[in-house]
Formats: structure tokens, sequence, C-alpha cells
């Protein structure tokens, strides 16, 4: 699918997202459905490692199996696809999709159902700082209150964007900032202390995933939360930082970890440690969002979401299976994951 306007981040410009679509059907005619969104820099996978998983693994092993023994045949798959994280996602989608359609619930309903929507940040690419304004005016009449804005690659134009936004914003305009691994320790102090006056809500994984210790240096160093996006990418990495104490708050994305149960698993983590947690995503299909809108709606600790991926992708075969009003998201009610194949769709 097309981007319909391409955008930077610190160490890509993206331009169009490959997703994969699965469809599940039982032998009493219910059908789930789940998508993938691979991405080389992030979880590793292409859309054509995911085919090639489905063909050689996904599909042979889960044929003529009982679908609401989802934690069976999750477990299996894990050890046979390491790596894989949205092919997994994908897989545990159609489960949980077939698990509410046989319950008769939506699957946030299915999951605890703490609450019925939650408002989403959308996220602005990395541009010029005039550019970066107008957007931001854009976005915020369109009625968001919260915006994601990316930088990483140059410190001090991102200081500059920053002061500028929100020269121009009102006061109750939420304005976060991701560097996606693009700045050093002394970058992130820089950027906080200059930017103090502008009250950025949070600094999203602000140092090289890989490094750690840096993060939790950022994370004592400054004056305001310090998220791990890139760093967590499975339930071993939630312990790691928790145990560790390196961040204030995690993003969990499904496409990374693997799906809604993982994700389950990884919130439980993170609300022992008192850690607040968004739920992301990647360039995925409004399908994708509605699984980790779901997940997000479910669970208390889930204060924040990043769901905007689906937002300007151009055919997008499940459009419409989550509801966006003035920046806020709200699930279907239908059983299920609440997407229906429109024509020419999966």
């Amino acid at each position: 699918m097309k981007l319909g306007e391409p955008y930077t981040i610190a160490y890509e410009t993206i331009s169009s997202a490959d997703n994969v679509f699965i469809r599940m059907e039982t032998d009493k005619g219910i059908i789930g459905y789940g998508c993938a969104a691979p991405d080389l820099q992030v979880t590793g996978e292409t859309s054509d490692t995911v085919l090639q998983a489905c063909k050689d693994i996904i599909i042979p092993r889960l044929t003529g199996l009982d679908p609401l023994r989802m934690a069976l045949h999750m477990e299996r798959l894990k050890k046979l696809l390491p790596g894989h994280g949205s092919a997994l996602a994908m897989v545990d989608m159609a489960f949980y999709d077939i698990l509410g359609k046989v319950a008769g619930l939506p699957v946030y309903k299915v999951l605890g159902g703490f609450r019925q929507y939650i408002k989403t940040s959308i996220t602005i690419g990395i541009l010029p700082a005039a550019e970066t304004v107008k957007k931001a005016l854009e976005f915020i009449k369109a009625g968001f209150k919260s915006l994601k804005i990316k930088g990483g690659s140059d410190v001090e134009e991102d200081i500059e964007k920053i002061i500028k936004v929100r020269e121009q914003v009102e006061k109750s305009i939420e304005l976060r900032f991701d560097a996606n691994q693009g700045y050093t320790v002394e970058d992130s102090l820089h950027f906080v202390e200059s930017t103090r006056a502008a009250r950025v809500e949070l600094l999203e994984q602000p140092t090289p995933r890989g490094k750690l210790t840096q993060l939790g240096q950022v994370t004592q160093g400054v004056s305001i939360p310090v998220m791990a996006d890139e760093s967590l990418m499975n339930l071993v990495d939630a312990f790691r930082l928790a145990r560790r104490k390196l961040v204030d708050m995690v993003n969990i994305k499904l496409m990374k970890v693997g799906g809604i149960a993982e994700a389950v698993h990884i919130n439980s983590v993170a609300r022992a440690a008192n850690l607040e947690v968004m739920v992301g995503c990647m360039d995925e299909a409004a399908l994708g969002i509605a699984a980790g809108l779901h997940f997000a709606l479910a669970r208390p600790n889930v204060m924040y979401a990043d769901l905007d991926g689906h937002l300007d992708l151009i055919d997008d075969p499940s459009k419409g299976a989550v509801i966006l009003k003035n920046g806020t998201l709200y699930p279907r009610q239908e059983p299920g994951l609440g997407f229906t194949p429109r024509r020419g769709g999966p």
C-alpha cells in the first residue's frame, strides 16, 4: 500500500507499506482475520519472509487444529518462528478474531473491557521547522489533541521545531518526541533541558536499541518520562528494562512482540514495575490497528495510544476496522476484531 504522503524518521524515509493478510476458516464456518506489517529495520522481517513462514510452517501446522486452543498453538509457533514477530502477530490476531466471534463479543470485552475508547497521537515525520508547524496545525484542526514529532537527526533542529510548534499550539495540546535511536546521552539531556518551556510530555527511544546503559542514563538524567520502543522486542526485554529501572514507560507494538497474548504478558511486567504503557504501531492496515486498539482498551495501565499507522495508507482492504472521531479511537462493536472484508479485500 502506498502512503498518501511519505515521511522521514531518523534512519529512513517511508513511502509505502507491505502488509500480509491471513484468513483462517473453521469447520463451523467462522472466519478469523489477521495481518502482519513486517519491517526489516524493526522486526527483521519482509513480506517475503512472512509469506514463506506461512507456506512452510503456519499453514501446515495449524490446518485441522482446534482454534480455541490458541495458547498451545502459539507456543509451538513461537519456537518454530523465532524473530518473526509480525508473522506471529498476524496468526494471534486471527485466533482472537475467531475467539470473539465464538463468544459473540468484541475482543476488548473478551480481554476485560476496561475502557471503551482512547485518544491517539498522530505522527509528524522529520520536516523543516516551518513545515512541522504547518502539519501540526493541520492535525489539530482535524481534531487531534496529541502530536508525536519525529527527530533524532539533528538535535538543534529538533529543539527549534519543538519550541516553534509549542509557540503556535494551545497549552492543552500534548507534544511527544521520538528520537528513533538517533541521540547520544548528551544530546538527550540537551534536548530535554532546552525544550523545558515547551512542556514535552515524553521522550521516546532517544538512544540506540542495544545501548541499554545509555537509555538508563537518560532516564536518570532528565525531568520527563523516557519510553523504550525499539529496545522492547519481547517479554525478556520488558523484564530486563523493568528490573534495571532503565525507563519510565514502554511502547508495546503487536508487530514487534508477536500479538495480543504476548502484549498482555509484557503489560503485566510493566504494571508490576509501575511502568506506564503506550500501545504503538507500525505502518499497518486498519485491521492491525484494531487489534492494538482492542488490547489497549482492555488494560488499565495502558495510558497512551499511538495508533495512527493506517491513516495515510491508500487502498487499505481493511479500512473501517476502527472508528476515529476527533483524535479518539473507538472499536467496532461486532464480535471479534470487527473487521468485515470489503469487495476486493482478503
